[in-house]
C-alpha cells in the first residue's frame, strides 16, 4: 500500500470485538484481547520491519474505559500498546439499537486518559446508520457535538467511516447503507455534499496538524465549543449551537475580547 501512496502508520486489534453482527465480526473479551496483544501480535510487530502504532478496542465509548483498564493492567500487553481508539455509536437520539438511556458516554473518553495519560486516543469510525439521510441538518449537528467533546476529552484524531458513497448510502453487502460527507449518484452525475461535510469542515479546515488543544468555556448552555493554537501561533475556536435560538457571541482570550 506505501508504494500506492498509502502509507499504514496504525492499526486496531480488531474491529468492535464486542459486535455480534451480520457482517464480519470477530468476538474478544478484554482478557483474550490482552493475551493476544502480550502474546501473539505485539512480539510479531516488535519483531517486524514495520512501524506501526497498535491500539486497543476500536468499539464503542461505554465500555471502553473497562476494556482499557483490563488491558493496561497488564506491563507486558500495555507496552504493546499506543492507545484506545472507539467509535461514537449508541445515541438513542440518532440510532433504534441503543438502550433508551443513552450509551454515548462522552466522559469515558477522558477517563481513560486519566488512567493512562501517556497513552493515546483515537475515534476511529463514524457514520449515521439507516440510509443516505440527504439533506438532513441534523447530521452535521451530531458530527460537531461529537467532535468537540471528544477533543474536549482529550482525544487527538477523529475519523470518519465513509468519505463517499452512493445515493442510497452504499453500495453495502449486508445492506448496511449508511451516510456519508458526500453523496454520488452516477446515474444522474450529481454530487451532493452533506450538512456533515460542511461541519467537519470547521474542524479540519482550521485546526491544523500539530495543534494543541487549549481550555476554552462557554458561558451558555446552549453553546459547545473547543479551541486550539496551532504550530503557527493561531489561535481556533468552534462553537455550536444547536438550538433554534440565535446567540450572540463574544470572544474572549487571555482576557482581551
Amino acid at each position: 500500500m506505501e508504494a500506492a501512496g498509502l502509507p499504514l502508520w496504525a492499526l486496531t486489534v480488531q474491529n468492535e470485538p464486542m459486535a455480534k453482527t451480520p457482517w464480519e465480526n470477530c468476538l474478544y473479551s478484554a482478557e483474550e484481547e490482552r493475551d493476544f496483544v502480550r502474546d501473539h501480535l505485539g512480539p510479531a510487530l516488535a519483531s517486524s520491519c514495520l512501524d506501526l502504532k497498535l491500539l486497543i478496542w476500536d468499539h464503542n465509548r461505554d465500555e471502553m474505559f473497562a476494556r482499557a483498564r483490563a488491558i493496561y493492567a497488564d506491563r507486558e500487553a500495555a507496552a504493546y500498546i499506543w492507545g484506545t481508539a472507539f467509535h461514537w455509536y449508541g445515541d438513542p437520539r440518532h440510532e433504534s439499537w441503543p438502550d433508551k438511556g443513552g450509551q454515548v458516554c462522552f466522559d469515558n473518553v477522558a477517563k481513560v486518559h486519566d488512567l493512562r495519560p501517556d497513552k493515546h486516543l483515537l475515534m476511529t469510525e463514524a457514520c449515521q446508520e439507516r440510509g443516505a439521510h440527504k439533506g438532513e441538518w441534523s447530521l452535521g449537528e451530531r458530527y460537531a457535538e461529537s467532535i468537540i467533546r471528544d477533543l474536549n476529552n482529550w482525544t487527538e484524531g477523529w475519523i470518519d467511516w465513509n468519505l463517499v458513497l452512493d445515493e442510497t448510502g452504499g453500495p453495502n453487502h449486508v445492506g448496511n447503507l449508511c451516510s456519508a460527507p458526500i453523496l454520488v449518484d452516477p446515474e444522474h452525475d450529481l454530487v451532493l455534499f452533506q450538512s456533515s461535510y460542511y461541519y467537519i469542515g470547521h474542524f479540519s479546515r482550521f485546526i491544523r496538524p500539530g495543534a494543541r488543544r487549549l481550555l476554552c468555556a462557554a458561558s451558555r448552555d446552549n453553546l459547545e465549543s473547543t479551541a486550539f493554537e496551532n504550530p503557527d501561533g493561531s489561535i481556533v475556536a468552534v462553537v455550536l449551537n444547536r438550538r433554534d435560538v440565535s446567540t450572540s457571541l463574544q470572544l474572549e482570550v487571555s482576557g482581551r475580547v
